[in-house]
């Protein structure tokens, strides 16, 4: 497939519209459920919201830029690669469907288990608030690289659009879970990713750090050993929270605080492992160097 193909699928394609219907249903859902906020009275940091919103602008911005050209220029040298190539039919998007999951789930864990992509991941789990505008707070940077997470799916024969298409279907999916106005649903939150289920994701709670990391399904959470029900009350946020509504603050906080302890360590190798390791390391001297 030329670049000229590829390139007028991302502009004409149907998925296009498929992908357009789901956005207007997010959108409806969360000014749905500001205004049913309001009516009811029920508590919210407005500020938080507003900043929500106001980082999901700017992210818009980026993504109908120069971001929205930066995977499919990643992922073509490695699609011409590839001697193969799965063709596009309905059989081809179910299993683009399904890989684009399970490339979700792992994506997800490595940005938590790992601090220079935490440091972009964190901006979604920063608010205190539990929201459908917290489905819109998302980083400004993430697009920069998680393309390079579909590098699997290209080489085991499917095209760029197919891995891409797939992974933003995943990513529009999860939007309506963050609402603490549907509870439990049963047999669902066994199966696929729900509210309930993605509440504890987004818990700061001991027993919630780390859970739940899948997209569309849950299933990939029980097969490695990541799957935790809604058991106690959820606390939302970071463990160490963010005391700004600043959608700037909010978006770079961790990378300045990467920068503050990478100039603390005595050796490059710290440094390295700071930056790149997971995020609770630091060194045995930062406990002596503080006393």
């Amino acid at each position: 497939m030329s670049v000229e193909t590829l390139t007028t699928l991302f502009e004409t394609s149907s998925f296009l519209d498929i992908i357009g219907a789901v956005f207007l249903i997010n959108l409806a859902l969360t000014v749905g459920e500001v205004i049913l906020d309001l009516v009811t009275k029920k508590e919210r940091r407005w500020k938080d919201t507003a900043a929500n919103c106001a980082i999901f602008v700017v992210g818009q911005v980026l993504e109908g830029t120069v971001f929205a050209s930066i995977g499919l220029i990643g992922l073509l040298p490695f699609y011409w690669l590839v001697p193969w190539d799965i063709p596009m039919a309905w059989w081809s998007w179910s299993l683009a469907l399904v890989a684009a999951d399970f490339t979700y789930y792992w994506l997800h864990r490595i940005e938590h288990e790992r601090r220079i992509l935490w440091a972009s991941h964190s901006v979604h789990h920063s608010s205190e608030d539990y929201n459908l505008t917290v489905g819109f707070r998302l980083s400004w940077v993430e697009g920069l690289f998680e393309w390079i997470f579909l590098i699997p799916m290209i080489l085991l024969g499917f095209n760029p659009f197919q891995a891409v298409i797939g992974l933003v279907l995943v990513a529009q999916y999860q939007h309506w879970i963050h609402t603490e106005r549907v509870h439990k649903l049963g047999w669902l939150d066994e199966v696929f990713n729900t509210p309930s289920v993605h509440r504890v994701h987004h818990g700061s709670n001991r027993t919630y750090l780390d859970k739940n990391f899948g997209g569309v399904l849950i299933v990939w959470d029980k097969l490695f050993g990541t799957f935790q029900h809604e058991e106690e009350p959820v606390t939302y946020g970071l463990t160490e929270k963010v005391e700004t509504n600043n959608p700037v603050t909010i978006n770079f906080v961790e990378y300045r605080n990467i920068l503050r302890d990478m100039r603390r360590c005595r050796t490059w190798g710290d440094r390295l492992r700071i930056c790149f390791g997971r995020l609770s390391w630091r060194p045995g001297y930062f406990k002596s160097d503080d006393g």
